[in-house]
């Protein structure tokens, strides 16, 4: 008998795309086969995730008109900034033509088309090449999300002078990001609390990773390049922002910046 029902129709759909996605790689960063389970699978994944995105969102100026968002995923940090900042434009910028249709699709349906703009693009790559400008500048704010740790100490470093160098006087840049446990043993402590998070989401570890891909190098990003929370604020002083700060931490992740 066929199946009338368009939601399980769709979930069908999406289920076998799973499947097919599972035999292929998947970009750094873009965590699970397919991004229709990233929204759910990242909330039951990472203790807090939406306290950590609202702190980014609090954090920007409330008069800024033009911020741009590195490593943007499927749009949920656009979604809230866009929301919040009624004046504000977007331009969101990732190497994963997935994510950026996802993103789009997102963006679309909650009527935010003409104030978001997508770039697809590897931020690496803006960092390491001078000469490439389709981002453009003047920009109030930056922000990004479990993006930049994909990126070798050495090109934090110039993606944060980068962004310094684009950002208008009296911008800020954040980023929230997983930062290098001090000892084994916190560490330890983190795996924890990321078990207990995910029961009380109702759900297990085991079960969030198995929809999970597995991740090649692409372009300037790789597997997960940890730094302490120290050496990103060190290099934030580096790359001139004056001051720095961490409003947010829970335990190995962070939400850390600076001011222009």
């Amino acid at each position: 008998m066929e199946n009338l029902n368009p939601e399980s129709n769709l979930r069908n759909f999406f289920d076998s795309q799973d499947l097919l996605l599972e035999k292929q790689n998947i970009f750094p960063g873009e965590v699970f086969s397919h991004p229709v389970n990233f929204d759910t699978g990242i909330r039951h994944l990472l203790p807090r995730y939406d306290e950590m995105l609202d702190v980014i969102v609090r954090c920007v100026p409330k008069n800024s008109d033009r911020i741009l968002e590195l490593g943007c995923g499927t749009g949920e940090l656009s979604l809230k900034l866009l929301h919040k900042y009624p004046n504000a434009q977007i331009v969101a910028v990732d190497y994963s033509p997935r994510m950026l249709e996802f993103a789009k699709t997102k963006i679309d349906a909650a009527g935010y088309t003409n104030r978001w703009t997508e770039i697809e693009m590897d931020f690496g790559e803006w960092a390491n090449n001078a000469d490439l400008s389709p981002i453009g500048d003047g920009f109030n704010a930056c922000v990004s999300s479990l993006a930049i740790h994909h990126l070798s100490d050495s090109m934090k470093l110039k993606l944060f002078q980068k962004i310094r160098k684009n950002l208008s006087y009296g911008g800020c840049f954040w980023n929230a990001d997983p930062v290098l446990p001090a000892t084994t043993g916190l560490a330890e402590v983190f795996k924890e609390i990321q078990q207990e998070w995910a029961i009380s989401q109702g759900t297990t570890l085991a079960e969030v990773r198995a929809k999970m891909g597995t991740s090649n190098p692409h372009g300037y990003s790789n597997q997960d390049q940890l730094a302490s929370l120290s050496a990103h604020l060190e290099m934030l002083t580096t790359a001139n922002f004056i001051p720095v700060a961490v409003p947010w931490k829970y335990y190995k992740y962070a939400v850390f910046g600076g001011f222009v």
